[in-house]
């Protein structure tokens, strides 16, 4: 962790934690204290997943639920959300059914 920077955990469900190289927990030091700048260090980490979060234009992929600490993040901010040093991110897929 550095000086006064922000210190996050990222938890993925199995489903993505194969992008990730098997891991279901990231840490991450994100340059700034928001959602997108924690996602642009998971992005920078493991590109693949990166990419199954967030679409072309850097937004969450619809199908992509975001919590921050147990908040939707699509009511707190979307990816302006503030993100604290010891945070835990969670990153879900949506499931369809029929």
């Amino acid at each position: 962790m550095t000086g006064d920077g922000v210190h996050v955990e990222v938890v993925l469900p199995g489903s993505l934690a194969d992008l990730a190289g098997g891991t279901r927990h990231l840490q991450v030091d994100p340059e700034g204290a928001t959602l997108a700048a924690v996602l642009d260090a998971v992005a920078a980490q493991h590109p693949v997943l990166g990419r199954r979060i967030r679409d072309e234009a850097g937004a969450v992929r619809r199908f992509v639920n975001v919590y921050v600490d147990g908040e939707d993040v699509r009511w707190q901010g979307g990816l302006a959300t503030a993100v604290r040093d010891g945070a835990v991110v969670q990153v879900l897929p949506s499931v369809a059914g029929g």
